[in-house]
């Protein structure tokens, strides 16, 4: 397990991070989000031991990170921000920079060097300096180092930053394959990532916590959840689907969308999609789309981080 409790760190007079508690279990994929400069980076830097909390704990796998600093750090697998190396050096010979590190030997060291090498398709750039690969190429290079020692636990700020939407994906089936038995985080603030990838969200705003729940419960607080979008196959009909569906007793409000769609809201808890499907195709209005919207992410992300 991962913990935190009441974590804070302040510089001067500036508090990064403030009072942050928050547990994760083995099978878990938190996304740890937030707005720039919110303390993301930072709480991750003290969790992998590499800033000194002003006060509260972490502990990793029962290690703290304190007080019990190597041991923590063995069951770490951390991939910092712009996944710094040496420029100088190949990943070739990074890679077996970070195993002799890892004390990583024989069949053992071996296996997770060839592991990490083919599952993050880095064969054709082993032998090319560092600091002449693509971003893309430095990021896989800089996972592949937190993945060598296969560590139960894995942090990881902003993993697929810099990847094409084909490595994204790759990169986040290997996080929900490692996942059946380790325990990631993920500070990021792309969203897309929660959708992808995450059991699990907190959110931070100034330091601190201010939210901790699923995808799907996050998404519930939006006011598009269980919302219906429409579009009408014949734009004259527009004006009719409106005032059909706005005429439903379980209908809040409709309002218009963007690119000529209508978005009808429901009364509190009242299921609406049905009752409007039925009442436009009672009245010949043809329909082009109409979909149950599940709740939007960057709304609920705005309302409690602003």
């Amino acid at each position: 397990m991962l913990k935190t409790d009441r974590l804070t760190k302040r510089y001067g007079s500036l508090v990064a991070v403030e009072a942050m508690s928050f547990e994760v279990a083995p099978g878990e994929v938190l996304g740890f989000l937030g707005p720039n400069g919110a303390g993301k980076t930072t709480t991750m830097r003290m969790i992998a031991g590499f800033i000194t909390p002003t006060a509260g704990t972490a502990s990793v796998c029962g290690h703290d990170v304190g007080t019990d600093s190597l041991a923590a750090r063995r069951c770490l697998g951390y991939l910092p921000e712009g996944a710094p190396g040496y420029g100088e050096m190949t990943p070739r010979a990074f890679l077996d920079f970070i195993a002799d590190l890892r004390a990583l030997k024989g069949a053992h060291r071996t296996a997770r060097l060839e592991y990490v090498i083919g599952r993050l398709a880095l064969g054709a750039v082993l032998d090319q300096s560092i600091d002449t690969l693509s971003k893309g190429y430095r990021r896989r290079v800089g996972l592949a180092q937190a993945l060598v020692h296969d560590p139960p636990v894995l942090i990881l700020d902003e993993p697929t930053d810099g990847l094409d939407p084909n490595q994204k994906h790759e990169v986040r089936t290997l996080i929900d394959e490692m996942a059946r038995d380790k325990l990631v985080v993920i500070s990021t603030h792309a969203l897309e990532e929660v959708d992808a990838v995450c059991t699990r969200a907190i959110v931070i705003a100034h330091g601190r916590l201010v939210a901790d729940d699923t995808p799907a419960g996050l998404a519930a607080r939006s006011r598009y959840h269980n919302a219906v979008s429409i579009r009408v196959a014949n734009p004259e009909q527009r004006g009719a689907a409106r005032d059909a569906a706005a005429s439903l007793a379980d209908v809040q409000s409709v309002e218009e969308a963007p690119g000529g769609g209508l978005t009808a809201f429901p009364q509190p808890g009242r299921p609406i999609l049905e009752a409007v499907r039925g009442l436009l195709t009672a009245r010949g209005i043809a329909l082009q789309e109409l979909h149950l919207e599940s709740g939007r992410l960057d709304e609920v992300f705005r309302a409690i981080t602003t």
